[in-house]
């Protein structure tokens, strides 16, 4: 093979193995699921508040708005936002977990991708939605994907935090723990990321009395 060949191959990055054995193994529960994106995605304590809450923003304008969801999952969450977009476009690394979702989800407003976000181009919407995904990953591949953040005006983040006083952003190796272990979250206004954001308003925040720590999900007003 020539050496302009091999550079047009593109290596997998080692967060796709990562998250595509997350799903093989069942790391994050429920054997009897094809795929299942853990209980940060199925506890009904997180994701009905925060339907709610989304549902609340996204009919809040004249005309609905486009919108993509990077590391959409198994799509549990993002199934119930689909009817409330003009275009939903739902993005996650994993292949399979792509096509499988293809084939159980559909509407005419709903699109999926395989994408690593990191890395890749990412749809022209209106607003983001990245519910616990950057809390998996490194700093370094945190910062390539909110250099592209900034082109999208609003965003929906949501992590899993420290209850209290912590130090933000410590650096982790990308897969399927979190900062928590370190007594750290992601905070992507803070250094060494220091996000610049037109205005922010907390959309939720669910104290989780089994676990430690809370989950706060943000609207960010990019520009």
């Amino acid at each position: 093979m020539s050496e302009e060949n091999s550079q047009k191959i593109k290596k997998p990055w080692p967060t796709k193995k990562a998250m595509e054995q997350i799903y093989d193994r069942n790391l994050w529960g429920n054997n009897d699921a094809e795929f299942y994106s853990g209980f940060g995605s199925h506890s009904p304590e997180l994701v009905n508040p925060y339907i709610e809450k989304v549902q609340s923003f996204l009919t809040s304008f004249d005309e609905f708005l486009t919108v993509c969801d990077l590391g959409c999952g198994d799509f549990n969450i993002g199934n119930q936002l689909v009817k409330y977009t003009q275009k939903y476009i739902a993005v996650d690394i994993v292949p399979e977990l792509i096509k499988y979702n293809k084939s159980k989800f559909m509407a005419d407003n709903l699109e999926f991708k395989c994408l690593d976000v990191s890395k890749d181009n990412l749809p022209k919407v209106d607003c983001v939605i990245i519910r616990q995904v950057l809390q998996h990953l490194s700093n370094a591949e945190v910062q390539r994907i909110l250099h592209k953040l900034v082109n999208f005006k609003y965003i929906i983040i949501t992590e899993h935090i420290p209850k209290g006083d912590f130090i933000a952003n410590k650096d982790i190796i990308s897969g399927q723990g979190i900062r928590l272990k370190k007594n750290s979250g992601l905070d992507i206004l803070k250094h060494p990321f220091c996000f610049e954001v037109k205005d922010k308003k907390q959309l939720l925040c669910v104290d989780l009395e089994n676990e430690k720590g809370v989950v706060v999900s943000w609207l960010l007003e990019v520009f």
